[in-house]
């Protein structure tokens, strides 16, 4: 299953995925409808069928379905997302939309959100397809439009319009965990989500008096807003530690030998003796709220009358309540706040088949690998599917060399990608279809 059985997929991983990362699918600025295309036709080459959905012009979407062995089963939806944030080339040291090779690495905006693990969908199934290999029950494929703006026009279009097409899904596993974290030189962890935070995007809106710049003025918007930033952005909030951070965590201590207790009175302090696993998990230990934007005035002598700005916040599980209690305490009495984008949190124990394969596909393909359950600091399209009811988990099979700062490479200058790890990726999925 390793080695020879997916050969063929093993090597047109890199290829799809380089052909991938070249379809400038930049959102806002550009759609999915090109690459989206493209899918429907790597799939048609090998015989299967899907649906192009458009919920507007060009956002354009991909859902196929594949027969499994035993139909008697609720089906898994696996997905991935063809939108990639935007990319100043000038930053880069090779062109974010080339799909160049250089060094082991695949280097392009999309490498690894996630256009690497769209790759590796489309390379198993392709596989599986050609060798007439049944997956052991359905499954249905999902290429989404609009994932980093928060899926308004891609899975929680397809949720709302047409979850016909996820009939029969009990489970799912898309972005947000699965790749690996080095805990020391031979050993590495694998975070499996089963968690994310909630997002509660704010605008914040001061009203004061209008005045003359050289007038005194008690009542300044901008001050007043400026004021209100500042103490939530210099605000920390308590630890909470919600059970997959807390399994992590203990996993990583006892591989470690490290003791560690829990009810200490200064947690940080004591999650501290973790070294680099305790900072990986610092942004999923709290809630966290983060002044992004700032909108005031026209013209310099002019004290204006409003002033607007956003907020990035993010709740645990079970803590949102928490969350905006403390904004609103944070905030002065001129100032209000309104939502943006506020979506749920979710949180699924990590038990049952489907986490035991995931398990397994790992292990057998790193034996010095340990997966762990794991909370996503941000949020994907598995928010839209839990809404259907669909068990969400954040896994896509990927080992990285201990020394890439992986987090950093999100969004961010010169994102890449092994072509290892992309293999790994193609057989860790390989033994997932064959086990879930």
């Amino acid at each position: 299953m390793t080695t020879l059985a997916t050969e063929d997929a093993q090597r047109e991983v890199v290829e799809l995925c380089a052909e991938l990362i070249r379809f400038d699918t930049s959102n806002p600025t550009s759609d999915e409808r090109a690459c989206a295309d493209w899918v429907v036709d790597r799939l048609a080459e090998v015989g299967i069928a899907s649906e192009l959905l458009e919920s507007a012009p060009g956002r354009a979407s991909v859902i196929a379905r594949i027969e499994g062995a035993d139909r008697t089963r609720g089906a898994l939806l696996v997905h991935g997302h063809l939108d990639v944030v935007p990319a100043d080339a000038a930053e880069w040291q090779v062109p974010p939309f080339s799909g160049e090779i250089r060094d082991g690495y695949l280097w392009g905006r999309g490498a690894i959100d996630m256009k690497d693990t769209v790759a590796v969908m489309l390379a198993t199934a392709r596989h599986f397809a050609r060798a007439g290999t049944k997956p052991s029950r359905d499954l249905v494929l999902a290429f989404l439009a609009d994932e980093e703006a928060g899926g308004k026009f891609g899975a929680h279009w397809l949720v709302e319009h047409r979850p016909d097409l996820f009939d029969g899904v009990t489970e799912a596993i898309g972005e947000g965990g699965g790749f690996s974290y080095a805990l020391d030189d031979t050993r590495r962890l694998y975070p499996i989500e089963n968690a994310q935070r909630g997002m509660a995007w704010m605008e914040l809106t001061a009203n004061g008096r209008a005045g003359h710049g050289s007038s005194p003025n008690d009542e300044n918007a901008v001050t007043d807003l400026a004021e209100s930033l500042t103490r939530i952005g210099r605000h920390t909030f308590p630890v909470r530690l919600i059970e997959p951070v807390r399994a992590l965590l203990q996993e990583a201590a006892d591989l470690t030998g490290v003791e560690l207790d829990f009810e200490a009175e200064d947690l940080d302090a004591e999650l501290a003796k973790l070294g680099h696993v305790a900072d990986f998990m610092q942004v999923v230990l709290r809630n966290s709220a983060n002044p992004t934007m700032f909108t005031a005035g026209y013209q310099t002598n002019v004290i204006p009358g409003k002033a607007t700005a956003r907020v990035d916040a993010r709740f645990l599980p079970g803590h949102e309540q928490q969350l905006l209690d403390t904004i609103d305490a944070l905030l002065l009495p001129s100032v209000s706040r309104e939502w943006v984008n506020h979506d749920i949190a979710m949180e699924t124990t990590f038990d049952g088949p489907l986490v035991d394969a995931m398990c397994d596909a790992v292990r057998a393909e790193d034996p010095d690998g340990h997966p762990v359950p794991y909370c996503n600091p941000g949020g994907t399209d598995a928010k839209a599917f839990n809404r259907l009811g669909i068990r969400c988990f954040g896994f896509k099979g990927l080992k990285l060399p201990a020394d890439l700062d992986y987090g950093r490479l999100f969004h961010g200058v010169d994102e890449r990608v092994p072509l290892e790890g992309l293999r790994f990726g193609v057989r860790v999925m390989t033994r997932l279809w064959q086990g879930c």
